[in-house]
């Protein structure tokens, strides 16, 4: 890591990595996706502070279960300065859609618990009148 002041401060992949224990790969993948986009050097990536705080929000984005093309519109939502009155909306619309996406999956995740619940009390009475 660079030391130079800090708006200069300048990141290799590795210490990217290592910082947010992620697999240099894993940076990659997300620079082909386009939401990192690192100055280069020859072959060499150069990741400012701009790029750190995009993994950081990249990394909460998947933390919190959205899809890549969620994070994308979220994280290129959060660097338009103007008016941020329509991001916080777009933002806080899309936090909702996916709780109510989790709250429905673990409904249906309830739903089927308690399918296999009876299933493997239906199965032990019928092992039960089968041995006994």
């Amino acid at each position: 890591m660079n030391k130079a002041t800090p708006e200069l401060q300048t990141f290799s992949i590795r210490d990217l990595a290592g910082e947010f224990d992620v697999t240099t790969r894993t940076i990659r993948f997300y620079e082909d996706r386009g939401l990192l986009t690192p100055e280069r050097d020859g072959q060499r990536r150069i990741y400012h502070k701009r790029d750190r705080a995009r993994l950081v929000l990249i990394l909460r984005g998947k933390r919190l279960g959205f899809s890549l093309d969620e994070i994308q519109q979220l994280v290129t939502a959060y660097e338009t300065p103007e008016d941020e009155v329509p991001q916080l909306e777009q933002y806080l619309k899309t936090l909702t859609e996916h709780r109510e996406t989790l709250l429905q999956q673990k409904e249906d995740l309830e739903k089927t618990l308690q399918e296999l619940e009876q299933a493997e009390r239906d199965c032990r009475a019928a092992l039960a009148r089968k041995q006994g």
